[in-house]
């Protein structure tokens, strides 16, 4: 037991060291980034976060990957829940059929529907805006699957009393289904925050306005023609990596549980 919680100490170390480095360079002075290095600062240069912010409206970035994820979100809580109790619960011609699909879609590799993607957001006209950064990710063929199996695992009694009380499937949906499959959707809404939140090669492929780019795009800017601005960079990934780290720390009980009711079906 002794040896394996000293493994599990020296894994979180090793696991640590990087941010831990990027949190030191952050604060350090331009000139002392370079070899040779060390961890500690001698100087604490917290100016570092607000030349950061101020450099290439890295609020405007940071407001850009709010909006979107903040859409993603949501469109992936209630697409996946609709989708994954008409699955569950659903009566229709094809269903088994439709599930295979959805389910092949995961396996497909995302750089295979970059094009198709692309000429749909074009010819709608959704290039540099919102609409295109957010329509093309709200459904998610994972939280169709992970709703689908908690709705499985649930009994059907209370919805079957609210259909003979004569409430509609959407009805029992909205009311009794979506109120029981809390900590589902909580797993759902947190794997679709940390998958838009860091999302780097859809924004970077149909925005071109520099006032419509996402936070990790933004960090991009501090890589110039002639350098690396090593600490604004060091500030600005610190900066995107929080709310990241916030949402996995309040949801990781979900995200466990999450897995282990994907595993067990």
């Amino acid at each position: 037991m002794a040896t394996r919680h000293l493994l599990l100490i020296v894994g979180g170390v090793v696991i640590l060291v990087p941010l831990l480095w990027m949190l030191t360079t952050s604060l350090k002075s331009p000139g002392e980034v370079h070899l040779p290095p060390y961890l500690i600062p001698t100087s604490f240069e917290w100016s570092n976060y607000a030349e950061a912010f101020r450099v290439d409206q890295f609020d405007r970035f940071y407001l850009n990957s709010a909006v979107m994820t903040g859409g993603i979100v949501a469109g992936q809580v209630i697409f996946s829940s609709a989708a994954g109790y008409a699955f569950a619960r659903l009566r229709f011609p094809g269903r088994g059929i439709l599930f295979a699909v959805v389910l092949a879609t995961m396996m497909m590799p995302v750089y295979v529907t970059l094009i198709p993607s692309y000429l749909i957001v074009r010819t709608f006209g959704w290039l540099d805006t919102y609409t295109g950064l957010i329509v093309p990710r709200l459904v998610s063929p994972f939280g169709i699957f992970l709703m689908r199996q908690y709705y499985l695992s649930l009994s059907a009694d209370f919805e079957e009393a609210a259909l003979v009380d004569g409430a509609s499937r959407f009805r029992v949906w909205r009311s009794v289904a979506l109120p029981m499959s809390a900590p589902a959707l909580a797993t759902v809404g947190i794997f679709a925050f940390l998958f838009s939140w860091n999302d780097l090669l859809w924004p970077l492929i149909i925005t071109t306005d520099p006032d419509m780019r996402t936070v990790q795009l933004g960090l991009a800017m501090f890589s110039g023609r002639y350098g690396t601005q090593w600490t604004l960079l060091a500030a600005g990934s610190l900066i995107a990596t929080l709310p990241a780290i916030v949402a996995f720390l309040v949801g990781q009980r979900w995200l466990v549980r999450g897995i282990a009711l994907g595993a067990s079906k």
